[in-house]
C-alpha cells in the first residue's frame, strides 16, 4: 500500500499581503481549504501544515491537520525555496517518529479551490505511471507564450521563445503547439524524487489538468476579494472547510426559505399570485434527513401561502409571516421541541437570520448568502439556495455521522 503524505506550507510572513494565511475567505481563513482539500482525500493517509508561526500552528489544528513539529525560520523567508522546506519535513519526520513516506503531496494555500477528487486523481495518476517523477496542477493559460515578448538590452522586443516555427507570433493560435500553465493547486510528488534527486518536479512530469474557473493565485488583496467573489456566486464543486469541528450532536436543522429553499426569485402574475422554483433533490435530501432521525424545520418571514404549501408537502414543520422577529420564533420552536440552541443547526442566507446563526450551535450558509452570512457561518456550501444547497447539506451531515445522525438514526 502507497503512504501519502499531504503538506501545507503556511509560513507567517508574506510580503504581498501580512497574514496572509489567515486571512478570512467565506467566512475561514485561506489556509483552511487547502486542509479541508486534503483531509477529504482518500488516499491521503496523514496531512501536515508546515509553518513557523504558532498562531497558523493553531488554526491548522482546529481544522484537522497535524503540525508535528515547527519549521526553523531560515526556512521560512520571502525569498526561501520549496525544495529544502520539504527535505527538512521528511528528514524531521524520519529522525522523530520513522516516519517515511512514498509520496507527499503538497497543497499550497495560495490556491484555495480545489475540485472535489483532484488530490486522489493526482495521486492515482503517479501511481499508475512507474517512470513518472511527479503530477503537477496545470490549466490552459489566458495567453499563449509564443505570442510573449521580452526586451532586450537595446531596447527592441525579442520572442520569449525561440523556436523553429516561422514568426509563431503573427500565427493563428490554432496553430501554435499546446502549451500549460502550472496552477499552485496541487503536486504529487515521489518521497524518492525529493530525497535523491533534490528536486520538486524530477524529469518526468505528469500533467493534471483544472479547469479555468478553480484557477486563482492569492497573491494580492486584489485576488482575495475576488477569490471572496467566487465564493458567493457559488458553482464550485470544492471542499470546504469544516469550522472547528463538525457537531458532534445535532438534533434539529433550521431553515430559512426564501433563498434557502428557493433562488431568491419570484414570479408574479396579472392577478397578483406569486410563484417560486424549488430543487427536487432538496426533497430528497430532506427526506433522508428525516429517515436518519434529524428533525427539520422552517421559520421564514414571507407571507406567501406557498411556504406552507411545499413545508407541509415535504412533511416538515414550518413557521411563515414572522415579520422581522425570528428569534422569537427560534425560541418558541426549540421550548417546543425541548432542544437546547447548542443541538441545532441553522441554514440562512440573509442578513434576518444573522441572530438564529448566533444563537444555534452550527450555522450553515449557501454559496450566495450575503457576505455577513458567509462570515458568519460555520460552514459554506458550494450549491447556491434553491439549487440543491439543501441535499448537499443533507449529504454532508449524513456522511460525517456515518449513517447515526439525530435522535434516532
Amino acid at each position: 500500500m502507497v503512504e501519502v503524505l499531504g503538506v501545507v506550507q503556511a509560513r507567517g510572513g508574506s510580503r504581498g499581503i501580512p497574514r496572509k494565511n489567515l486571512l478570512d475567505l467565506g467566512g475561514h481563513p485561506l489556509i483552511a481549504y487547502s486542509i479541508a482539500s486534503g483531509l477529504a482525500a482518500q488516499s491521503v493517509n496523514r496531512l501536515i501544515v508546515s509553518t513557523n508561526d504558532d498562531e497558523i500552528a493553531e488554526s491548522a489544528r482546529r481544522y484537522g491537520a497535524e503540525v508535528p513539529f515547527m519549521r526553523p525560520d531560515r526556512l521560512a523567508t520571502d525569498d526561501a525555496a520549496d525544495l529544502p522546506l520539504f527535505e527538512h519535513a521528511l528528514q524531521t519526520l524520519d529522525e522523530e517518529e520513522g516516519y517515511r513516506p512514498d509520496v507527499v503531496v503538497q497543497l499550497r494555500p495560495t490556491s484555495p479551490f480545489r475540485p472535489r477528487g483532484l488530490v486522489d486523481e493526482a495521486v492515482r495518476l503517479l501511481a499508475d505511471d512507474a517512470n513518472a517523477d511527479c503530477v503537477r496542477g496545470v490549466s490552459s493559460p489566458r495567453q499563449n507564450p509564443y505570442k510573449m515578448w521580452r526586451q532586450t538590452r537595446n531596447g527592441y522586443l525579442a520572442p520569449v521563445i525561440e523556436t523553429d516555427l516561422d514568426e509563431p507570433y503573427n500565427m493563428p493560435r490554432q496553430r501554435l503547439p499546446k502549451t500549460f500553465w502550472q496552477t499552485g493547486h496541487i503536486d504529487a510528488i515521489r518521497t524518492s524524487t525529493i530525497l535523491e534527486k533534490h528536486t520538486l518536479t524530477g524529469s518526468r512530469v505528469l500533467p493534471i489538468h483544472i479547469e479555468q474557473r478553480y484557477c486563482i493565485d492569492i497573491d494580492t488583496v486584489r485576488d482575495l476579494e475576488f477569490a471572496a467573489a467566487l465564493l458567493q456566486k457559488g458553482g464550485l464543486d470544492i471542499d470546504r472547510p469544516a469550522g472547528d469541528g463538525w457537531p458532534e450532536q445535532v438534533d434539529v436543522v433550521v431553515l430559512d426559505f426564501d433563498g434557502v429553499f428557493t433562488d431568491n426569485r419570484v414570479w408574479v402574475f396579472e392577478d397578483g399570485r406569486e410563484a417560486v422554483a424549488c430543487h427536487r433533490g432538496d426533497g430528497m435530501g430532506l427526506s433522508l434527513l428525516r429517515d436518519a432521525g434529524v428533525e427539520t424545520a422552517v421559520l421564514s418571514t414571507e407571507v406567501n401561502s406557498v411556504v406552507a404549501a411545499r413545508c407541509e408537502k415535504l412533511g416538515i414543520r414550518c413557521r411563515h409571516g414572522l415579520g422581522h422577529d425570528k428569534e422569537s420564533a427560534f425560541r418558541d420552536l426549540l421550548e417546543e421541541l425541548g432542544i437546547a440552541p447548542g443541538r441545532v443547526l441553522y441554514v440562512g442566507n440573509d442578513i434576518n437570520d444573522l441572530t438564529c446563526m448566533r444563537m444555534a450551535g452550527f450555522s450553515v450558509a449557501v454559496a450566495d448568502a450575503h457576505p455577513l452570512v458567509l462570515r458568519e457561518a460555520d460552514v459554506v456550501l458550494s450549491k447556491r439556495g434553491g439549487r440543491g444547497a439543501i441535499r448537499e447539506l443533507s449529504d454532508m451531515i449524513i456522511m460525517k455521522s456515518g449513517g447515526s445522525f439525530g435522535q434516532n438514526g
